[in-house]
């Protein structure tokens, strides 16, 4: 395994045992639960909008999972919370086609930050639904909140 390997597991550890966000959000503008059902991990999602609606104000989380599914949660949350709404509508599609890319290309670790790390998840298929769970969660509020 290469250094770089080595340091992307390391972080995908870490962040699934010091996760950033989890804790249900108080009074969400938005929220929704996603099931994996292949494996049994959920997440529960809520955000706050800025007053103009245009930037997550907060978000929190509360799942049970496997590190993955944690690990990507609470990175999704360093990088939700506080950016506009279209950046992270964006980083989502951008997430999408790393974790579906089945390991190809080299992905822009500058616009994903630490959500490359789940880069290497993508070769294996039975991990892809778990890298994904927070970030469809995160979708699915940001459209329930535009419907508002």
């Amino acid at each position: 395994m290469s250094d770089l390997s080595n340091l992307y597991q390391e972080l995908i550890l870490d962040h699934s045992r010091r996760r950033v966000g989890d804790g249900e959000l108080a009074e969400p503008h938005a929220s929704h639960h996603e099931l994996n059902p292949t494996c049994g991990d959920e997440i529960t999602m809520g955000i706050r909008l800025d007053a103009s609606g245009t930037s997550i104000e907060s978000l929190g989380w509360t799942g049970d999972g496997c590190s993955i599914s944690m690990a990507s949660a609470s990175v999704l949350s360093e990088l939700a919370a506080g950016a506009e709404v279209e950046h992270v509508r964006a980083l989502i599609e951008e997430f999408r086609a790393m974790i579906r890319s089945q390991g190809a290309g080299e992905p822009d670790d500058e616009r994903l930050g630490d959500a490359i790390a789940f880069h290497g998840v993508s070769k294996y298929v039975m991990r892809v639904k778990c890298a994904m769970l927070a970030w469809v969660a995160l979708e699915a509020c940001l459209a329930k909140a535009a419907a508002r």
